[in-house]
C-alpha cells in the first residue's frame, strides 16, 4: 500500500515534507532524511527521490524505504548514474531502507526519467 499524499510522522521526526503524490519524507533530529516510498515502483520512486534529493545540500543522508523487489539493483545503479553516493542498506529496519548521500555536483538526469542523462 502506498503512502498518502500527507506527510507521515515518524516517532521524533520534524519537518515533514510531502512528496507528491505518494512519496513521504522528513527529517529526524540525527540529520537523516526519511523518504517513504511505500510500494511504489522503481521507476517511479526514482522521478520522485530526483526531486527530493535537489532540495538537499551536498553530504546530506538520504534513507530510502521501498518495498520494491528492484530497489537494491536500481538505486546503486541510479547513483553511479548521477554520482550520488549508495551507502547500501540500512540495519535494522522494519521495512527494506537504502541509504544515499547527496552529491555536490550530481550529473543532470531527465526530470520524467531520472535514469536518463539529461
Amino acid at each position: 500500500m502506498g503512502v498518502g499524499a500527507a506527510a507521515q510522522q515518524r516517532p521524533g521526526a520534524r519537518h515533514p515534507v510531502t512528496l507528491p503524490p505518494q512519496v513521504a519524507a522528513s527529517i529526524d533530529d540525527d540529520g537523516v532524511w526519511h523518504v517513504d516510498g511505500g510500494d511504489l515502483g522503481c521507476a517511479r520512486l526514482l522521478i520522485h527521490l530526483r526531486r527530493h534529493v535537489a532540495t538537499l545540500e551536498a553530504g546530506t543522508v538520504v534513507h530510502l524505504t521501498s518495498t520494491d523487489p528492484v530497489a537494491p539493483i536500481d538505486l546503486p545503479a541510479w547513483c553511479r548514474l548521477t554520482g550520488h553516493v549508495y551507502l547500501g542498506p540500512v540495519e535494522p529496519a522494519a521495512r527494506p531502507t537504502y541509504a544515499i548521500e547527496v552529491a555536490a555536483a550530481p550529473t543532470p538526469t531527465d526530470p520524467n526519467k531520472p535514469w536518463h542523462r539529461a
